[in-house]
């Protein structure tokens, strides 16, 4: 049991608890509240003293492409020198330069240029990641990668969700084709690791630089057909009706959502879809085009924040970051920013065991030597984490 901690995502609607406790056994939370109201039941648990420190539900990153080959460092200085993301893209660089340091690694490679990476995100009190695969855009590369992403789970304490995204880009052999790469190849890929089990959800990047709603529909329907959920890049760079695609398809997730408008927020209302918000591509980038916030609270849609960590656009690996940046750059209240990496962002990966302090939810927690929840989101470039709870520890 912890005692004398504040509590906040709690069951309670998520209001904050001053002097609060949480029971844990098994793995789980069996009871969470005032400390005063614990029950007897519980008195006998062995108790760690929480000393007035702050205990939030486990952060969750719902949005990374961490397991990936190389970097591209060199495109930070083109872009300084006035270069867009499109021009970047269309110059050879971007997604396509990381698929040729991605396709010359092997598994063993992958993870281990990607455990420094999930690594600084467990220093901040993170318990679930997601990994997309999206850099190989071949079938064998697509599978390695999300073999990577597996395995990760196996060298850390971490929850890892792998989302197939082979509708990231069109490969350079197939330039100009992009229906038949979806056809000869993505759909092709997501079958076979779906077979191999490597799969828990469908996503794909619908922009100009991309593919468009037709393209991306036929790899949602291939989704759909074997079970699998879908979320979408869409809205990022300009407004060509991926919002509304992935609502039509019930989808987790649509993520970026810069050029989203207020009837893009309503479609996503109805559909219950997260709208997770991306604030380290918006800052990489450079872009100035907000995501509307407004509409999204008009219309009650949850909002999520991640890092998009990827080695191109977003390069972060701080969640603490990505709130601060979320509050700051787009206006979020910490609160928001708060549910945002917890409640929201477990919803955003369809998970309901996670991401709140309530009874009977896994015992994935951050423990904090701050006050307030609002101290999580108000600095930055400081991490106050005190403990990371991941399943336990037991009675």
């Amino acid at each position: 049991m912890i005692a004398g901690v504040g509590l906040t995502g709690t069951g309670t609607g998520g209001a904050f608890i001053a002097q609060g406790a949480v029971a844990l056994g098994g793995g789980r939370i069996l009871w969470a509240g005032p400390e005063a109201d614990l029950p007897e039941d519980y008195a006998g648990y062995a108790r760690i003293a929480g000393e007035g420190r702050l205990l939030t539900p486990a952060f969750i990153d719902c949005h990374t492409h961490i397991v990936h080959g190389g970097h591209r460092a060199l495109e930070f200085g083109m872009r300084l020198e006035g270069a867009s993301y499109e021009e970047v893209a269309r110059a050879g660089g971007g997604i396509v330069s990381t698929v040729k340091a991605t396709r010359g690694a092997d598994v063993d490679s992958l993870v281990a240029q990607a455990l420094p990476r999930l690594d600084a995100l467990l220093a901040e009190g993170v318990s679930c990641v997601e990994v997309k695969s999206g850099y190989g855009l071949d079938l064998e590369t697509e599978l390695r990668m999300l073999r990577a992403a597996r395995a990760l789970a196996a060298a850390r304490p971490v929850r890892i969700r792998t989302t197939f995204l082979g509708a990231h880009a069109v490969p350079v052999e197939y330039q100009g084709r992009a229906d038949a790469y979806i056809d000869t190849v993505c759909i092709p890929a997501l079958r076979a690791a779906h077979a191999e089990g490597l799969v828990d959800a469908v996503d794909g990047f619908c922009e100009g630089i991309a593919f468009d709603t037709s393209q991306i529909a036929r790899v949602f329907d291939a989704a759909r057909e074997l079970g699998l959920p879908v979320k979408l890049h869409a809205e990022q760079l300009s407004h060509i009706g991926g919002t509304a695609l992935a609502a039509r398809y019930g989808a987790l997730s649509v993520d970026h959502v810069e050029y989203a408008t207020d009837a893009d927020a309503a479609l996503l209302a109805a559909s219950g879809t997260v709208a997770v918000l991306l604030p380290g591509a918006f800052y990489a980038i450079r872009e100035t085009q907000m995501p509307p916030v407004a509409a999204f609270r008009a219309h009650g849609v949850p909002m999520a924040l991640a890092t998009d960590c990827n080695p191109g656009s977003s390069p972060l690996t701080s969640l603490l970051l990505a709130m601060n940046m979320g509050c700051t750059l787009f206006r979020l209240t910490p609160d928001e920013a708060l549910r945002g990496v917890t409640t929201h962002a477990a919803r955003a990966l369809g998970l309901t065991d996670t991401g709140l302090i309530a009874s009977g939810m896994r015992a994935d927690l951050a423990l904090w030597s701050v006050e307030t929840p609002a101290e999580l989101a108000y600095r930055f470039g400081f991490n106050p984490l005190h403990a990371r709870i991941f399943g336990g520890p037991d009675q």
